[in-house]
């Protein structure tokens, strides 16, 4: 993830990357060092491509001697690559990044994995994924004291189910990765080595790889990863060291910057079966890295669903990697193999470049106009063979000969900022796979060309606010007033963001730093109602279980902190949790209430001078439950720490549910408020966690009521006056 670069420029919707390019920090130019020495080749990512084409020769042949040199000194040989347990490597472009809790992998209504439907979304909109990663944790981790492994233990059906999962991706030919985030270390401890426990998970799940997160590499797994079974990839966040791609099959290329004129991705140049994802998911646009792997014959990461807010790909990105990746599927061995010339010529249009990859009777070159016009006209030349027939691989079309004195000319158009593809083939290698691949080539481009709109879905309440209305507050709750305050409310900025859509996500992100206090303002209307004097305690539930009968559908978790369904001696005052929002509403329901709107749930706990705790502007001793060990305490402990209104235990002790839940059509979330007695130490990446202010709100994504259901979840209820 490498989330301590997330704060980054991002360019607006339909706007390709190239426009600011002079502006944004991109790589050096080889242009000052006419030598291109070793060290300067070994500092970059992405060598860059020099700007004058008289110096592209040059450049190959620097880079031919850098990669020989480079295999001598590390004692290289890529015999990994080539065993057949890492032969899936070099034909997996596409990796979808999964967010467990999306609607597309888990559907919550029928409590059933929707694997299908997750590929089949996926074929139609990118042309299918090879390898998928199934993300776990965070932004949720240290809401509890569940450590990462837990969040895949306790995902429907536990590690069983996921098998069932894998099995479903295996069968139409993809590979899973799990994730593995070595900065969890505040949660429940393992009594084995996080390898260990990682080797245990592969083999339950039967997984093909590890993503590591905030990683360059962990070559110290390989060794137990071989043992457990060939084939196993590791694919590290952060840029690869070249010293250790003989052990790492994969790596992301993220945020990385290319040169104007297109480079070369190092790792890839060194050993062509290396697998590259580009990356850049704050961008609406992916153009930019779209060329880069386009050139290199590398992949893509798809990555709509970012920690729980949508930022979903333009219908022209969509269009264009459907009919990239087709093409690189059915020439997976020649973009792995060494006939790969960057730059292989200059093109006759200005603005637009050439790669090449030959072998065994194919030559195929892949283009980019890096324009923000389109070019038409013709685009290269080569040495026409009668033994040869040509094709436009973007449109499925074969190329009339049109040959004069023995040369092929290569006409076309190219969109803005688009790419193309020709390709020449020995007549005795078109076969019906080919023909085949012509035809559905046809239509894999057809989008609407002005389309470069990220596809955004904004937050909505998936139901209007219940009302449930008395003529005077029942015995335990407590009258709030009707106002109209203007609320200051506050949150940690996170990548998984609040309330906002993306768009508005990456306007904060211009002035507030991952992790940093962000505030928003609004004007609430909030009408008479009473809230409860305190949260609904554990005997308060045990009465409604007795008198209504209810059994949650999903049991998983449910009341957890429950001794065989008795509660623990001397916790019956103590706030009910292991409850999700169904079963808060079930209660709400039976006593004739509701969940209290974050807004009233503030008001209440502020008042009308809009104290930030409940008893004042000071955090004070004995005032509220400070505990950070998942300890509560009863729900009257502290009667100096009431708020205005009469309200106890709105600080500390446990987080409570609030009525709204939010949802994007594919996450899911409800907001805390209150804080809680536990906190996950040693990590800014945990969930927020100890006593918060009033104004405090924090996004709890839901997944699944296993997991929903938490140690340090409750609520209370309210009704309208």
């Amino acid at each position: 993830m490498n989330r301590r670069n997330f704060v980054r420029k991002t360019l607006s919707a339909g706007v390709t990357s190239f426009i600011s390019l002079k502006s944004m920090e991109i790589a050096n130019s080889p242009e000052q060092d006419s030598e291109f020495n070793e060290s300067w080749m070994d500092e970059h990512d992405i060598i860059p491509a020099p700007d004058d084409p008289a110096k592209w020769q040059a450049w190959h042949e620097a880079l031919r001697r850098w990669k020989k040199k480079k295999q001598i000194q590390l004692k290289y040989d890529g015999h990994t690559y080539r065993s057949k347990p890492f032969n899936w490597v070099s034909s997996d472009y596409s990796c979808c990044f999964i967010m467990m809790c999306d609607a597309t992998f888990y559907d919550y209504q029928t409590n059933e994995y929707t694997i299908s439907k997750l590929i089949t979304d996926g074929n139609k909109k990118f042309g299918g994924y090879d390898s998928v990663v199934l993300w776990h944790a965070y932004p949720r981790i240290g809401l509890d004291n569940r450590n990462q492994f837990d969040f895949y233990r306790e995902m429907p059906g536990g590690f069983q189910g996921l098998r069932k999962v894998v099995e479903q991706f295996h069968q139409s030919g993809k590979k899973v990765f799990i994730d593995y985030n070595p900065w969890d270390k505040g949660t429940r401890r393992e009594q084995k080595s996080d390898i260990d426990v990682l080797t245990d998970i592969m083999g339950s799940i039967d997984a093909d790889g590890i993503f590591l997160d905030t990683m360059k590499d962990a070559p110290d797994f390989r060794k137990k990863l071989d043992a457990l079974k060939p084939g196993i990839v590791l694919e590290g966040e952060i840029a690869l060291p070249l010293e250790h791609i003989q052990s790492h099959h994969m790596s992301w290329a993220q945020w990385f910057k290319d040169s104007p004129v297109p480079g070369v991705y190092r790792n890839k140049w060194f050993e062509p079966f290396h697998m590259q994802h580009a990356i850049d998911r704050w961008n609406s646009d992916k153009i930019s890295q779209l060329h880069t792997a386009w050139m290199n014959g590398s992949g893509m990461l798809i990555w709509e669903n970012v920690f729980g807010q949508w930022s979903g790909w333009n219908e022209r990105d969509k269009a264009v990697y459907r009919t990239m990746h087709s093409i690189q599927h059915h020439f997976s061995e020649l973009f792995s193999g060494e006939g790969w010339i960057p730059l292989s010529q200059e093109s006759l249009v200005s603005g637009v470049y050439i790669s090449s990859w030959e072998s065994k009777g194919i030559h195929l070159w892949t283009l980019v106009n890096r324009n923000l016009f389109p070019v038409d006209g013709v685009l290269m030349k080569t040495e026409f063979k009668r033994e040869m027939k040509y094709f436009n691989l973007i449109k499925g079309e074969e190329i009339p000969d049109g040959n004069a004195n023995e040369i092929m000319s290569f006409c076309g158009n190219i969109s803005s900022s688009g790419i193309t593809c020709f390709l020449s083939i020995l007549k005795s290698k078109i076969d019906t796979r080919f023909k085949n691949f012509l035809e559905k080539q046809k239509e894999l481009l057809q989008f609407d060309s002005d389309d470069t709109t990220i596809s955004v879905r904004n937050n909505q309440l998936t139901g209007t606010r219940k009302i449930v209305r008395c003529t005077a507050p029942p015995e335990g709750m407590v009258i709030i007033p009707a106002a109209s305050p203007v609320l200051n409310m506050e949150y940690t900025f996170r990548e998984s963001g609040a309330y906002c859509n993306i768009q508005e996500h990456l306007i904060l992100s211009n002035t507030h730093k991952l992790h940093s206090p962000c505030r928003i303002t609004r004007k609430a209307e909030i009408t008479k109602f009473s809230i409860d004097e305190t949260p609904v305690t554990n005997s308060m539930y045990k009465e409604f279980l007795e008198s209504s009968g209810y059994k949650p559908s999903i049991p998983e978790n449910f009341l957890k902190h429950w001794i065989d369904g008795h509660i623990p001696a001397g916790k019956e005052d103590h706030p009910v949790v292991y409850v999700d929002l169904d079963d808060a509403r079930a209660f709400a329901e039976w006593s004739g209430k509701r969940l209290p709107t974050e807004e009233e749930w503030q008001f209440a706990a502020e008042g009308i001078n809009a104290l930030i705790y409940p008893w004042g502007n000071e955090m004070e001793e004995n005032k509220c439950n400070k505990n950070t060990n998942g300890v509560t305490t009863a729900v009257k402990s502290f009667p100096g720490g009431i708020s205005p209104f009469g309200c106890y235990d709105m600080c500390g002790n446990t987080w409570e549910l609030t009525g709204n839940e939010y949802s994007d059509g594919r996450t899911r979330f409800v907001m805390l408020k209150g804080g809680s007695c536990y906190k996950a130490a040693g990590s800014e990446w945990y969930f927020d966690g100890g006593p918060q202010k009033n104004r405090f709100i924090a996004k709890m994504l839901l997944i699944w009521p296993g997991l929903d259901r938490c140690l340090t979840v409750g609520f209370r209820c309210a009704i309208d006056l």
